[in-house]
């Protein structure tokens, strides 16, 4: 509790990992929201963890099925696609890994245009951490520029999570993998 506004920002920010707006850190910053209630509520969740996992990779299959069908996946893009940047990369998995995918998240070069297409579908998306970390202001002082690190640049310029919750239906997903397929067909 304070009666200084400029100290409440400043605690503010720090809660929130130091970010504001959203996904651009002013500051280093923590997530410090897990307090009693939220504790109990999580330990009333923590036995369906395993299931909504299992359902966010049947899910993320799905999609990388019903992509690949529709000839959306980098292995099945024609080259005229490719020549023309209208492809769109799917998440990746190691086989020595197991992905919960909290979010899936596709790439585009078209990404904006991609967010816009589905939203006028009514479909939600996200972009999760459009500015690379090394260009943030908490890290300023490290002195990175634009350009030095490329590859998290177009990540940060490229990534678009879709739907992916446990509840998800396949008929759902199909609206999603048809207007992503409208999106690069009819450009």
């Amino acid at each position: 509790v304070t009666n200084d506004p400029a100290l409440a920002d400043r605690v503010r920010l720090f809660r929130n990992h130091g970010a504001h707006p959203k996904y651009h850190h002013q500051l280093i910053g923590g997530n410090f929201r897990l307090d009693a209630l939220q504790a109990a509520v999580l330990r009333v969740k923590l036995k369906y963890l395993d299931s909504w996992t299992a359902a966010r990779q049947a899910n993320a299959t799905f999609y990388c099925e019903q992509f690949k069908q529709a000839g959306l996946s980098y292995e099945t893009q024609g080259k005229a696609r490719i020549a023309h940047n209208r492809v769109v990369d799917m998440p990746t998995e190691a086989p020595d890994r197991r992905h919960i995918y909290n979010q899936f998240v596709v790439r585009c070069n078209f990404r904006d245009e991609l967010a816009a297409t589905l939203k006028a579908s009514g479909i939600g998306t996200e972009i999760y951490y459009p500015v690379p970390l090394h260009v943030q202001a908490c890290f300023h002082e490290l002195g990175y520029l634009p350009g030095d690190m490329p590859a998290s640049e177009r990540a940060a310029a490229q990534s678009l999570a879709i739907p992916i919750y446990p509840e998800l239906t396949n008929q759902q997903q199909m609206s999603v993998v048809h207007a992503i397929a409208r999106f690069v067909y009819e450009q």
